[in-house]
């Protein structure tokens, strides 16, 4: 038999290899080949080592044949191995991925989007008729490894807005240049001649009757507000809202609905709310009662009082008024339940004087400081 080489080890290895030995987190099979490696490097003969550690002599020869030929830290871990081949051939996979990516009523289903269980379904019974029989036994697991490869998720649905206004940038560029100004007239803190205020309706306010008794909270019993699955619609109401973005305080209208009658009211309201000499600038959508026959004749007996300016079409989100429904659906709207369609108005308004009690200011900060005004 040859005369195997020495294994020389430097201070740093052997100081990291006596670590290994002497912790209790790595694997065992770690430690037992670091132990080999020093046994082997201080001179040990096999048959010792194989004595000391009581272990069999293949192994031995293993982790030092190992150490020898691609380092001793390399030979602490298992070599890589060719592995079982791939049973699915790439063929297969692209048909999986070509039928994932049609909608399965384009094969006859009933359904709009895929599940792993019809996919699967589909596949099983299609695809020796297309000459992949390595499909016929296919499970989820693959599946799932399969489509997450190509990062396919044909059970999911992602939702996004497309700009159906070819005037979006410039339209969103002067939303966005009001509200510069908003913040250079906060800044400044000089008199002012006119207001900013930001518009919109939230409507489909439901008023809901609970029909059984509501439950309070028990110390140690029932930790929550009890209430019954059944409740009762009485109807619902809008709220006509607008925040004045100099002082964060809303002016307010609920109404059964929101027509152009019904804006007109909330512009006279505005116009009672700020002094005659000044110009009310609006920040609101396209809704049609913005811009109705009935809307433009109010607006031309009021020369020189309004100025409407619009977001573009699907770009409600640059409306600072949003923030505040959204606000008020987290807050004193959420789980509400009234007696009479009368009560939720009086609350809507009572919630919106608590508000206004502290009133905040918001600010828009996304792209501001590409905004430049001569």
């Amino acid at each position: 038999m040859g005369k195997r080489a020495i294994l020389e080890l430097s201070t740093q290895v052997k100081e990291e290899l006596i670590q290994i030995t002497r912790t209790r987190t790595e694997a065992a099979a770690k430690v037992q080949r670091a132990k080999i490696i020093l046994l082997y490097s201080d001179g040990k003969r096999i048959s010792q080592i194989v004595q000391q550690l009581n272990t069999n002599r293949p192994l031995i020869e293993r982790v030092i044949n190992k150490a020898s030929t691609f380092g001793p830290m390399q030979a602490l871990k298992d070599l890589p191995r060719p592995g079982r081949p791939p049973i699915i051939t790439d063929d297969a996979k692209n048909w999986v991925l070509s039928i994932a990516c049609q909608k399965p009523k384009d094969f006859g289903y009933a359904y709009e989007i895929w599940t792993y269980s019809l996919l699967i379904k589909h596949i099983r019974k299609y695809c020796e008729q297309q000459g992949h029989i390595c499909l016929k036994t296919l499970g989820k697991g693959r599946l799932h490894a399969i489509l997450s490869k190509s990062n396919i998720k044909p059970h999911k649905i992602s939702y996004y807005l497309e700009r159906r206004d070819p005037e979006f940038d410039q339209k969103m560029a002067n939303v966005l240049c009001v509200y510069k100004e908003v913040q250079i007239l906060n800044t400044s803190g000089g008199d002012r001649t006119s207001v900013i205020v930001s518009y919109d309706e939230k409507s489909g306010i439901q008023a809901i009757k609970n029909i059984a008794a509501e439950l309070s909270p028990v110390p140690g019993k029932y930790p929550t507000v009890g209430r019954d699955y059944e409740y009762k619609r009485l109807g619902t109401v809008s709220l006509l809202a607008g925040i004045d973005l100099h002082t964060g305080r809303v002016i307010s209208l609920v109404r059964d609905r929101h027509r152009s009658r019904e804006f007109i009211e909330f512009l006279n309201k505005l116009d009672e709310n700020y002094p005659k000499e000044w110009k009310i600038n609006l920040v609101l959508d396209n809704h049609s009662s913005h811009i109705s026959k009935e809307t433009q004749a109010y607006l031309k007996n009021k020369a020189e009082r309004f100025e409407f300016v619009f977001t573009p079409k699907h770009g409600s989100w640059l409306n600072l008024i949003e923030m505040f429904f959204s606000k008020i659906t987290r807050s004193f709207l959420r789980h509400i339940r009234v007696q009479t369609k009368k009560e939720l108005v009086e609350r809507i308004y009572q919630g919106i004087n608590q508000i206004n009690e502290e009133p905040i200011i918001f600010r828009w900060n996304y792209r501001m400081n590409e905004i430049i005004i001569a």
